[in-house]
């Protein structure tokens, strides 16, 4: 626990490496095409819980597991943003299923340490390229949801992007009081 609190109150945070492709603005709402790069991921599951409960149970897992809960006992240091795919219901609210993910640091990424947390799997990640759009403040489920109908309404029917997920990001500690960063992706297909 002492190295996740040292790991989120001293490291440097250390951003995914993507470039923007291609800004777009519609009715006033700005979005970004970026492509990222791929690399290994500490990725943790959980389901059959509310989308805020089981992103804050997920996220505190990934954040023992750099903070040195792994096989090594290596303080890795922080990554962003922190990745949550979302599966949207038919109705537009999210299902009770997340899949939470954090980018292994560069130096830990040819050899990335093992978790001691069974329910925490390493898993590669192929590049990819996102429709970005951001927004401040807490973010929770009814912001995420919100901010993807936008997301939607901005980019309207010519963009071809999975429309059976879509990641929720989040780029600052919890104790970041303003000029936070969120982030809301559709993987373009």
């Amino acid at each position: 626990m002492l190295g996740m609190i040292k790991n989120a109150l001293l490291s440097t945070v250390e951003p995914w490496p993507y470039r923007v492709l291609r800004k777009g603005e519609k009715e006033q709402l700005s979005y970004e095409e970026r492509e990222y790069e791929g690399g290994w991921f500490a990725a943790v599951e959980v389901v059959g819980k509310p989308f805020d409960e089981a992103s804050k149970e997920g996220v505190i897992k990934l954040h023992k597991y750099v903070g040195g809960t792994n096989d090594k006992g290596a303080g890795m240091g922080m990554t962003a943003p922190v990745s949550i795919t979302a599966f949207p219901a038919e109705d537009g609210s999210l299902q009770q299923k997340v899949k939470v993910y954090l980018r292994i640091p560069s130096q830990f990424q040819a050899n990335p340490p093992c978790p001691s947390d069974e329910s925490i799997k390493i898993e590669e990640r192929q590049a990819m390229t996102i429709y970005s759009m951001q927004f401040g403040g807490y973010a929770n489920e009814v912001d995420y949801v919100n901010y993807a109908a936008k997301l939607r309404s901005a980019l309207g029917s010519e963009a071809a992007y999975h429309k059976d997920f879509y990641f929720c990001n989040g780029y600052d500690p919890p104790m970041k009081p303003y000029g936070r960063r969120n982030e809301v992706w559709f993987v373009k297909e």
